[in-house]
Parts: C-alpha cells; sequence; structure tokens
C-alpha cells in the first residue's frame, strides 16, 4: 500500500535556504529582489527514488516516451528469453516427471507471482484515485512520503523480473542436473525478500515497509483501536489465503531439506498436500479478521461488527470440512461431511457476497469513483456507465462462489486451476477497493459535512451554555472577516497553481508529483469542503461569539506555522481545518468567556476528538508560541488593512482589544521578536 523527485534546480517555483531546499510562496516583488530559487522534496532518507537533476543533464536526457519504450523492449527481450531457456529445459526431462516437477517448481514461485500481480493491481487502483482526486492518503493515514502509483510500478516490476528469473534458474539448473544449485534458487529468493523487507537501514523505501510491517503485526495483535488501514490489508490478506498457504508448504520443504526432492510424491509426509498445516494457514486471515472485528465492537459498541465478524466465522467450516476428506473414512465424507461442506460453502459464499454489496460498498453512487479531474478515456467508459454496475456485482457473485473451491483443499487436483482461480480472486479483490474506498471517502464526508450546533448542550469550563438566543440568524458581520477570506482565498488559489505548475513539470519529465512536508498533514481533509472560506468563517463567527480579535491572532499563528514550516502549504485541503483550530486557540487566549471543543467541533464540522487532535498538534507545531504582543497584533491587523488597499477597497479592521495594556494584559509581549510580512498571504505585487 504502499524518494525524491527530480526538480530542475532553476525552477522559477523555487527557492533555497541555505543547504535545505523549500518551498515558499512567492510574488514578483521577492523575484525581482533576486531571491534565489529552490525545492524541499522530503524522501525516505536515502531513498531510492530519485534524485536532483542538474539543468546541465536534463538538457541532454531522452524523451520520457523513447526511454519507456526502451524499457518495455527490453522487458519484452528478457521475457522471451525466460521463456525460450524455460521450455527448452523442460523438454530435457523425461515426461513421467515433468509434471511432477512444474508442480513443485510452481509451488515455490506462485505466491511470489501472485503477490507480484495484487502490486501490480494496487498501483492500478492509486492511479485511477490519482486522476479522480480522491485524497487516499487521508484515508489511509499515510504521511506525506507514500508510495504514488509509479513506484508502486516499479516495485511491481522488479518482482516481476526477479521471481520468473529465478524460476528459470531452477527449472534450467535441474533439468541439466545440478541439483543442489537448482535447490538454493527459491531458498535465496525468500531469503532476499525477508531481508528486504526488515533491513533496518533507510534504503528501499523504509517508512513504506515500516508502515506495512507494523500494519501486519497490527493485524496479528489488535491491542489497539483498529483504523482503516489495519482491516482494509486484513481483507486483503483473506483474498490471498492461498498464497500464504502455499508460503507454508514451501518454507517447510526448504527447512526440512525437500526441495528439489522426491519428497514432493509423498501427499501425506510432514510437508505433503495432506498437510493440517495447510487448513490452519488457510484460515488464518479470516481469524485475524474476525478478532478485528471483536475489537471494533469493544471499541464502538456497533452491532455491525459482530454481524461482520459471523461472516468471517463461516470460512472456517469449509475450510475445515474440507480437509477432513484426508483423515475420515470415505464413506463417512461423503454421507456425512460432504453435505455440510457444501452447506457451509453456499452460506459463505452468499452471506459474503451480500455483505459486500450492501455493506462494503455503496450503491448510491456506484461509479463516482471513476469521475477524474480530467478528461480521460477511462473516465469516458467507466464514469456513470450502467454496464459497471452489473459487470462488478455479478463477477463479484461468480466469484465469491469460485473462492471457496480454492479454500476447499479436497477440491485442488490441477495447480495451474487453482492458480488461475486464486488470480481471479485477486482480480475481485481489486474490483472491491475502488467501491470499499468510495465507501469509506462518503462516510468521511458525511462526518465531515457541516451541521448546526445542538443548543445547550455542551459547557466549556465556566459553564457557559449555547443558548438559542445566541444563535442570530442575521449579524453584522465584522469587517475582519472579509478581509481574512479575501485574503486567504488569493493565498489558496495562488498556493494550488504553484501545485499544479509543479506537478506539470515533473509529469513531463515522468519524475511523480511534488511531494509538500508532512507538518500541516494531520489538518488534511480527503476532499475540499463544499463550503467557502468567507461562509466558514461567518459560521465560526456567528456559533461561536468570539471576538473579532480572534481572528487576526488566529492569522497570525496561521503565518507562524508557514514561517517555522516552510515546506508546507496553506491549501484548500486544510485551510478550513486550520481556521477553525487557530480561531479557536486564540479565543481561548484572548476571550473571557468561550466555548469548549465541543462546540467547536459541530461549528467546524468535524468530530469533537479529531478537533482535540488538531489542537494539539497546532499548539507543538508553534512550539506552544501563543502570546502576541500588542504591536504584532497592530502590524497583522495594518497589513490586512492594506491588502484591502491595494484590491481597491479601504477597509478598517475592528481592534476590539484597543488598548496596548489590555492586549498585552490578556496576551504575553513578544516585542523582542521583530514581525515580518505575513509570509501566506498575496502582497498585491501582481
Amino acid at each position: 500500500m504502499f524518494g525524491g523527485v527530480a526538480v530542475p534546480s532553476n525552477s522559477p517555483h523555487l527557492r533555497k535556504s541555505g543547504s535545505r531546499a523549500v518551498v515558499y510562496d512567492l510574488d514578483e516583488y521577492e523575484v525581482e529582489n533576486g531571491v534565489e530559487e529552490g525545492l524541499l522534496h522530503p524522501a525516505e532518507g536515502n531513498d531510492s527514488r530519485g534524485s536532483t537533476t542538474p539543468m546541465s543533464a536534463a538538457g541532454i536526457m531522452p524523451s520520457p516516451t523513447l526511454l519507456w519504450r526502451f524499457k518495455v523492449l527490453l522487458f519484452l527481450i528478457w521475457g522471451f528469453i525466460c521463456c525460450k531457456i524455460g521450455w527448452d529445459s523442460v523438454m530435457r526431462m523425461s515426461a513421467d516427471k515433468r509434471d511432477l516437477f512444474l508442480y513443485e517448481a510452481f509451488l515455490y514461485f506462485n505466491p511470489l507471482l501472485l503477490a507480484a500481480l495484487m502490486v501490480w493491481l494496487w498501483g492500478i487502483n492509486l492511479w485511477f484515485f490519482a486522476q479522480a482526486g480522491i485524497n487516499y492518503a487521508k484515508i489511509f493515514d499515510l504521511d506525506q512520503n507514500h508510495l504514488t502509483h509509479r513506484e508502486i510500478w516499479k516495485c511491481a516490476t522488479w518482482m516481476t523480473i526477479i521471481v520468473p528469473t529465478s524460476m528459470t534458474a531452477y527449472i534450467y539448473l535441474y533439468s541439466h542436473g545440478e541439483v543442489s544449485y537448482a535447490a538454493s534458487q527459491p531458498v535465496l529468493l525468500y531469503a532476499a525478500i525477508v531481508m528486504v523487507l526488515i533491513f533496518p537501514f533507510d534504503i528501499f523505501y523504509f517508512s513504506t515497509r515500516y508502515f506495512f510491517l507494523r500494519t501486519l503485526w497490527r493485524i496479528v495483535f489488535p491491542l489497539q483501536a483498529i483504523s482503516f488501514a489495519d482491516f482494509f490489508l486484513a481483507d486483503i490478506l483473506t483474498s490471498m489465503a492461498k498464497v500464504f498457504s502455499d508460503l507454508e508448504r514451501s518454507v517447510c520443504r526448504m527447512v526440512h531439506r525437500q526441495v528439489a526432492t522426491i519428497a514432493w510424491l509423498e501427499a501425506d509426509s510432514v510437508c505433503g498436500s495432506h498437510s493440517v498445516a495447510i487448513p490452519l494457514v488457510l484460515v488464518l486471515p479470516y481469524l485475524f479478521r474476525l478478532n478485528q472485528c471483536l475489537r471494533q465492537y469493544k471499541d464502538t459498541g456497533e452491532k455491525t461488527t459482530l454481524l461482520n465478524a459471523l461472516k468471517y466465522s463461516t470460512a472456517v467450516p469449509v475450510i475445515f470440512l474440507s480437509a477432513l476428506k484426508y483423515h475420515v473414512f470415505p464413506e463417512r465424507w461423503t454421507n456425512f461431511y460432504r453435505p455440510l461442506w457444501l452447506l457451509s460453502s453456499v452460506v459463505n459464499s452468499s452471506y459474503s457476497f451480500y455483505w459486500d454489496v450492501t455493506r462494503d460498498w455503496d450503491l448510491s453512487g456506484f461509479t463516482r469513483i471513476f469521475k477524474f479531474s480530467k478528461p480521460h478515456l477511462f473516465s469516458h467508459m467507466l464514469h456513470g456507465r450502467r454496464w459497471v454496475y452489473f459487470w462488478v456485482i455479478g463477477s463479484n457473485l461468480i466469484l465469491r462462489c469460485t473462492w471457496t473451491y480454492k479454500l476447499s483443499a479436497h477440491l485442488r487436483h490441477n495447480y495451474l486451476t487453482v492458480f488461475a482461480i486464486a488470480a481471479l480472486e485477486i482480480f475481485r479483490r481489486f474490483q472491491w477497493i475502488f467501491f470499499r474506498v468510495e465507501n469509506e471517502l462518503n462516510k468521511m464526508n458525511s462526518k465531515s459535512h457541516l451541521q448546526l450546533p445542538v443548543t445547550g448542550e455542551y459547557s466549556n469550563h465556566g459553564g457557559r451554555q449555547l443558548q438559542p438566543e445566541t444563535m442570530p440568524t442575521e449579524l453584522n458581520l465584522p469587517r475582519v472577516l472579509c478581509v481574512l477570506s479575501s485574503t486567504l482565498e488569493k493565498l489558496v488559489a495562488r498556493n494550488e497553481k504553484l501545485v499544479d505548475d509543479l506537478n506539470q513539470q515533473l509529469e513531463g519529465q515522468s519524475c511523480g508529483s511534488v511531494r509538500l512536508g508532512k507538518s500541516l498533514n494531520a489538518f488534511h481533509g480527503v476532499r475540499a469542503p463544499s463550503i467557502s472560506i468567507p461562509k466558514y468563517l461567518e459560521r465560526i463567527y456567528k456559533y461561536t461569539n468570539c471576538s473579532p480579535s480572534c481572528f487576526v491572532v488566529g492569522y497570525v499563528y496561521i503565518d507562524r506555522l508557514t514561517h517555522r514550516h516552510p515546506d508546507s502549504l496553506v491549501l484548500s485541503l486544510n485551510v478550513h481545518r486550520l481556521l477553525v483550530t487557530s480561531v479557536m486557540v486564540a479565543s481561548k487566549m484572548l476571550d473571557d468567556e468561550h466555548y469548549n471543543n465541543a462546540v467547536y467541533a459541530r461549528v467546524g464540522g468535524v468530530s469533537n476528538t479529531e478537533l482535540n487532535k488538531l489542537e494539539l498538534e497546532l499548539l507543538f507545531l508553534l512550539d506552544f508560541e501563543v502570546m502576541v504582543s500588542s504591536r504584532v497584533f497592530e502590524s497583522y491587523c495594518l497589513h490586512l488593512e492594506k491588502e484591502m488597499l491595494v484590491n481597491g477597497t479601504g477597509m478598517k479592521i475592528e481592534r476590539t482589544l484597543t488598548s496596548p495594556r489590555a492586549i498585552e494584559t490578556e496576551i504575553s509581549v513578544e516585542d523582542n521578536q521583530s514581525p515580518s510580512p505575513p509570509q501566506i498571504v498575496d502582497c498585491g505585487l501582481t
């Protein structure tokens, strides 16, 4: 689910500060006065995702299209060589051993081939999310250094190259009598994969590997609240139960030194096809998911989680009743256990299909996930098309039934058939991901939907109640709201244009997308709220009764954030949460009476828990420097007024706290800090 980006060193959007490159909100004044330019792209340490390309080298780089075609040509040549060597090697074997040998070779390498297929399809999922403007990083709680679809495909490409190469070497060496060297191929491959996953140094996408392993740990031991990423990955693991079963048998053969030996003929051996370990491994992903549901019920008390747990429990009898065929008398199996197995299979398939359609998916907006932000052929083919609806539901029903075949050990007669069914199940999961993520997106948007606060329900430490008479419908709004909203709207528009321009430059060089700092990641929403900044500020003022000065001080906090963390930008995804959090903290600092976090959460359209976290995040990002002197307060007021003068509107901001003594009593003095013009605003020099 899981880098630096090549950027021209003389890009007009970049600014250099010492040895660090940072994103700055430049205007023409700064450029004309000789500000040097550079860019910070936080990478995963010494990650291998890219490097900064000097401008002199960029001029002699081949075109991305030509380079891509050359890579495809090399890939096809490699594939042809592997197929040729593998075919010639298999033809050298005697006909009676050929099928048995291929069965064992497939046992070692098909789990990794299926895993590579899953990575390829996951990259396609991410590509669709990116084209549709879905902030999947927020949904899965990823940081700003998460892998993009291009990097996922790069990993899948290497997996697709390395695994078949090792398989070809295994077949070639065995057919030419080098049995010991052949036996070492799968062992070395498995050992290399484990080493790459647990490698403790900051290379090979270290943060992504850590996130993946940490999520696996949380799945196996659900000792904490279950996040969406936890049960999402656990659901994917249930589709890869056959992969884990074959991995167990492969590792068992390696441990018992049965690789490339006649032991594959012994079905009842410790690592044979009748081993009791097979159903135990097959059932583990379902038990993990079952435990997660029970943990969710403990945390939330929602009864639907118990019904979900029941769904995963229905897979247990399918697996163990099938395995009983090899451990009971044939008559007993035919007359008693086989009917039970058939019944449990029907129940499992039907229940799982029902849950997919009615719970995991949101059929009210079935194909909105395919609505791209820009015109595209795939969007035209998939968005709003009725055939997508019927195809996904029909294929999901069929593949849910065939999945029972894979879970049943006694039905495995042809390894190619089992491989095809396992691959189809992964494809079904690939389809499922689109609509499961869309459903989660809709839930997050509905939770973030702005609702009016409930009267008289919350009180702060002073016991102040939110009464109906304190919620006017018509107010004389302070002028600071108009000034501040205009300033922030211009800022957000300019920052997003900056990011779009950089993305276009980097896409032209096949360098991925811009990676901003993750300091403000906690404030990012899944999508930009539909409410405008002026309406949002008006809403906060109406239902919190905070003084106009709180908006100026909140603006000071946002400006300080951008000075302290210049690699992060104020965008439409985070400006609303920044506003409600900063104004709330300012109200606590300025006003004698103020509402508590619960009221601000209702007014701001976020949960109380999220706002509590955002408040802590803001305070730590500011290093708890929330004091503002009278001189700094006045300088920001003057700056906002100048903004309106530049736009042709001469507005004076209300200064509720007109007395410097009053300001410095409420807010401690920091005259020793020289105020600077706010960085996050447009100074009007356009």
